[in-house]
């Protein structure tokens, strides 16, 4: 049954059996559909928030008035004055001109979101949360995270004045546990994975009534997220790339992406999507790896890229529908790849982005080096977080030399080493 629009102008639809829900009705997933789901598989009735796309456009919308606004036509809030005063989103995106060792006969740019007040893509989702949250009386946002999400929900919550419980897998990186304690989160270290962190949220949710940011769990972080394909899109002066490189783990990133271009689309701004890459690490590919296939099966993840290592991806479904219907396109690289790809990263752009981050980029040098770069394309690699996140990952490819005494031969000495290629 096909609901009006409310007030707010938004309404949900389910991914999988496509019915419709005012905004009161429901708030993660859909309730029908939803029954059918079990630990050990990929949430179905995750839910996709939807906009009245014929009212804008019979308004002469157009991508200078959305911008302008800051796209609250297509958000899920009332005002923008209930999103966090910190600066989220809006990060630059930079042409790169030079990368040594690669042909650059295309364009390639990298989106830099470790620019966000917490140092990742997270961010966008988090204050999305946060808002729609402080709009509707809410002052306590629990979520399970390896990291990113919790140390950004934390963050956005304190600027927010509202309390954050952030239940992460005891093996998450020191980096992001010390930025979740320091923002002042309550933090809850759960003997398990980062799936069975999810579980007791979610489980700690229904329990306690806490409102949950998880994501797919939560359709707003979708929403949240959609917002820099905009981005993407006013950075190349409102032209759409021809390929968009996207570090897949739970599928929550590359659906945003592929919902911000669709939104677009549905207001008529732009008459195609981009073809958009999925790259998932090797040792944690069970996303890409059951795209198409009949039966979802699971492979323990074991990767060196900790915040795109997950099991169960929760957004599968809606992240496969996205790719099948937009002839997306999905690879795998390995660790050693992925952390190659750190290396020339930064000896060639400044950018330091964690391994989880870098795994698009390393998707984007697979891509090149099996000629699938087309000449004169626009290729964009979004960088979803900071290098500074998890540092323990790169300690094999970096050794910190021994001190030199401080007289100009012992200098002269050391320099005659090989110490300047230690990295």
């Amino acid at each position: 049954m096909k609901k009006n629009f409310s007030q707010s102008g938004f309404k949900y639809i389910c991914n999988d059996c496509h019915k419709e829900y005012d905004e009161h009705e429901v708030t993660y997933l859909c309730p029908e559909c939803s029954e059918e789901n079990t630990i050990d598989k990929p949430a179905k009735g995750v839910l996709k928030v939807i906009y009245d796309f014929d009212k804008l456009k019979n308004n002469n919308i157009n991508f200078n008035k959305l911008k302008e606004t800051g796209y609250i036509d297509i958000l899920p809030l009332k005002s923008l004055s209930s999103l966090p005063k910190l600066k989220v989103g809006k990060t630059p995106m930079y042409k790169i001109e030079n990368i040594e060792g690669i042909n650059l006969s295309f364009s390639l740019f990298l989106k830099d979101d470790s620019q966000n007040p917490t140092f990742s893509f997270k961010d966008r989702a988090s204050a999305l949360v946060s808002a729609y949250a402080k709009e509707n009386g809410i002052d306590t946002i629990v979520a399970a995270s390896t990291g990113n999400a919790g140390s950004s929900l934390a963050g956005i919550c304190a600027s927010q004045g509202q309390k954050a419980i952030i239940m992460v897998p005891k093996t998450a990186p020191l980096a992001k546990l010390t930025q979740i304690m320091m923002y002042g989160a309550e933090i809850i270290p759960v003997d398990g994975t980062y799936d069975q962190a999810f579980d007791l949220s979610v489980a700690a949710t229904e329990e306690f009534g806490w409102y949950n940011r998880n994501t797919a769990y939560n359709p707003l972080t979708v929403e949240g997220k959609k917002i820099v394909s905009f981005e993407i899109f006013g950075d190349l002066n409102q032209q759409i790339p021809d390929k968009i490189f996207v570090s897949v783990g739970d599928g929550v990133i590359i659906s945003g992406v592929y919902k911000g271009f669709a939104d677009l689309l549905n207001l008529s701004i732009i008459s195609k999507m981009p073809v958009i890459v999925a790259i998932q690490a090797e040792g944690s590919s069970n996303l890409v790896d059951n795209i198409g296939k009949d039966k979802f099966t699971i492979s323990k993840s074991n990767t060196t890229a900790d915040s795109i290592s997950v099991d169960i991806p929760r957004n599968f479904f809606m992240a496969e529908k996205y790719i099948l219907e937009n002839n997306g396109e999905f690879t795998t690289v390995t660790d050693n790849e992925i952390i190659n790809a750190s290396k020339i990263l930064s000896q060639n752009t400044g950018l330091f982005a964690e391994p989880a981050a870098t795994a698009a980029f390393a998707g984007f040098l697979k891509y090149y080096e099996n000629n699938l770069i087309d000449i004169n394309s626009k290729n964009v690699v979004l960088l979803t977080g900071s290098g500074l996140k998890d540092l323990k990952s790169l300690a094999n490819i970096v050794e910190m030399p021994e001190p030199v005494n401080p007289d100009i031969e012992s200098l002269k000495e050391f320099r005659n080493n090989d110490y300047l290629n230690l990295i």
